[in-house]
């Protein structure tokens, strides 16, 4: 395994690489929230769109989360893990989805791991996925829109947001470690 890999050889103050593919934003919310803990803990963070990442040579480690719709990832996050396996394999890697809105009760969680993209996640060594609840809002056109009007008011938020910055302070204190 590659020393980078093994955290061994992280430089002094690890740069790090918070990419996200959101379609209504609230993925988007997610990895601010996930940069902004890396941040107060003393890394340097980029939080980027999938699609404007071009290089992963500036940084050390990487976190990527995609909402999922369908039981599918965001196309341009499914793009950017095979045009970005290589260097992803090189490098810490965390794994975040986020999309399961509605009753938890009734949430199959088939629906919000996609099968193809975890055994990916496997294969590049990702030392962690984590699912996080999602939001629909009422306000947002098509068949989100209307998933929103059928969904109670108190399911239509499902961000755990100390949840999401407690999963960010184990990032960065495998970092710092």
């Amino acid at each position: 395994m590659d020393a980078r890999r093994a955290g061994a050889m992280l430089s002094p103050m690890p740069t790090i690489l918070v990419a996200h593919a959101s379609k209504h934003g609230s993925t988007a919310e997610i990895a601010e929230a996930v940069a902004g803990t890396l941040r107060e803990a003393g890394l340097t963070v980029d939080c980027v769109p999938v699609g404007e990442v071009g290089d992963l040579s500036p940084y050390d480690a990487v976190v990527l989360g995609s909402a999922v719709y369908m039981k599918r990832w965001r196309g341009d996050a499914r793009h950017f893990l095979r045009k970005q396996a290589k260097g992803l394999a090189e490098r810490p890697l965390w794994i975040f989805s986020s999309g399961p809105a509605g009753d938890p009760a009734k949430a199959d969680p088939e629906w919000s791991e996609p099968h193809k993209v975890m055994v990916k996640a496997d294969e590049l060594g990702a030392r962690d996925h984590v699912v996080f609840g999602g939001r629909v809002a009422p306000d947002e056109g098509g068949m989100a829109g209307r998933m929103a009007k059928n969904t109670p008011p108190e399911f239509q938020d499902m961000r755990d947001w100390d949840a999401i910055r407690a999963w960010a302070q184990g990032i960065a204190d495998e970092l710092a470690g």
